[in-house]
């Protein structure tokens, strides 16, 4: 699918609908590879049409997603990915070879114990299980089982192919090279999905981030080296000589046709390639204009009693939308933004109030948006734009769990209340099933009327 194509699929969509792209004043994508092909082109040709449809990173959407999908741009990593599947299908496939990982595992805690290698306590390596393939959190736990792991799946025939991938070094280097890189990336991806989201402290830690991939690209090879080394020494995986040349099926050559060393595979093709990458789609995802946007959007945020207002920041992003504020607008803006402050601050019905969504209600039902419409405009920019808040549940991971094969030819309207379900569990907890029972009933008339449901009242002694 070209951008192009997708192109011509939104603007039939928008006329369908009786909407117009010239309104449009965000776009944001989920999906692991999006920014990485068409969905980049389909963006630049979006704001080839309308410059205010600014790009925003979807927070919803798992940032390690993002991160192991273009670390594909290495072949290497890319197989290694393929192989770490493999070996989850071929444990997880059977209940059986599933309790003997453990119990291997246990077995190999148990001798670091007593050797002193590792701690135990509350929380602390008591188990270790093995999840279905998300390319993001069961990586270390392969790897800490990977030795016994070898050894149970090595008597096993059908696994021979599997054992011989992972008996080598490179899938050792490139396991412990994604750990750290996960390592790195899963503090800001939790934080962007975090019901209490902070997108203040999420922004400055996008640029920890992109920081500390620096530092590793700078000063993380030789240590890399290092603990790679040891660990296939002391698991009996042959390490190769940096200042060889790769041969046999594996050989490599540079452009210039000359043999490419071991070192060059590792550390350029490798190990720079994929942090260089990574570092790249985090500029895409978070670039200077659409960072210096949220921080202008969260100056609107009304919790700690508007602790983020920035007068200055919402004048710019007033200017960020010239279509709806005009200069004449930008001088009653600034007007209308110091009174706003000072009654917010003071009034007491909006001390309790927490999110923007809250704020724009009370607003609207005491009449503040008529006192202050243009601060009321800016609030519903805020709103409408696609930064996928906190209570936002990634959609398809969702669709993976409630349209099963057993269900798969559910309609539109059961599925979309089933998914309504998945998403507000607690809300859905906390309704009686008394009025559920007699909601179903009210909703059509039934020749048998539904039995009310028996409460059981507490035992007074």
């Amino acid at each position: 699918t070209s951008a192009k194509v997708l192109k011509n699929a939104i603007d039939t969509f928008f006329a369908k609908h009786d909407l117009s792209l010239a309104k449009l004043i965000g776009q944001g994508y989920d999906g692991a590879a999006n920014m990485s092909g068409e969905f980049n082109r389909l963006k630049t040709l979006i704001l080839k049409e309308n410059k205010n449809a600014h790009y925003i990173h979807c927070f919803a959407h798992q940032l390690q997603l993002v991160v192991v999908t273009v670390s594909h741009e290495s072949e290497s990593v890319g197989d290694f990915f393929e192989t770490l599947s493999m070996i989850v299908n071929t444990i997880g496939a059977s209940c059986k070879r599933n309790d003997s990982l453990r119990e291997i595992h246990n077995e190999e805690v148990l001798n670091q114990v007593e050797m002193g290698e590792i701690s135990t306590g509350r929380g602390q390596n008591q188990e270790i299980s093995l999840a279905r393939p998300s390319d993001t959190r069961w990586v270390e736990r392969v790897l800490l089982a990977i030795n016994k792991l070898v050894e149970s799946l090595k008597i096993r025939q059908s696994a021979k192919g599997v054992f011989d991938k992972m008996d080598c070094f490179q899938f050792v280097f490139i396991g412990k090279f994604m750990m750290k890189i996960l390592g790195i990336t899963n503090t800001l991806s939790k934080i962007l999905q975090a019901r209490d989201q902070n997108i203040g402290y999420a922004l400055n830690m996008i640029n920890v981030v992109k920081n500390k991939l620096q530092e590793l690209r700078e000063d993380g090879w030789d240590n890399l080296l290092k603990e790679v080394t040891e660990f296939c020494e002391g698991h009996s995986i042959d390490v190769p000589n940096m200042e060889n040349f790769v041969h046999g099926r594996s050989r490599k050559r540079l452009k210039g046709g000359e043999p490419m060393t071991y070192l060059h595979h590792f550390r350029i093709d490798i190990f720079i390639k994929v942090i260089d990458v990574i570092a790249m789609e985090m500029d895409k995802h978070f670039t200077e204009a659409n960072t210096e946007l949220l921080r202008c959007v969260m100056c609107l945020d009304p919790s700690n009693s508007f602790a983020n207002f920035d007068h200055v920041r919402l004048l710019q992003l007033a200017k960020l939308y010239s279509d709806d504020f005009s200069s004449t607008d930008i001088i009653e803006l600034d007007h209308q933004l110091q009174n706003y402050i000072c009654d917010m601050r003071s009034n007491e019905i909006f001390s309790n109030i927490s999110n923007l969504g809250d704020l724009a209600k009370k607003m609207v039902e005491i009449n503040y948006h008529t006192y202050f419409p243009l601060v009321y405009r800016l609030i519903e920019l805020a709103l409408i734009l696609p930064v996928g808040t906190a209570s936002v549940e990634r959609t398809f991971s969702a669709m993976n769990v409630v349209k099963t094969d057993l269900r798969n030819r559910l309609g539109d309207n059961l599925l979309s209340d089933c998914l309504v379900c998945y998403f507000e569990k607690e809300i859905f907890k906390s309704i009686d099933d008394e009025v559920i029972m007699q909601s179903f009933q009210n909703l059509a008339s039934r020749r048998n009327q539904l039995r009310p449901l028996k409460i059981r009242r507490p035992n007074p002694c």
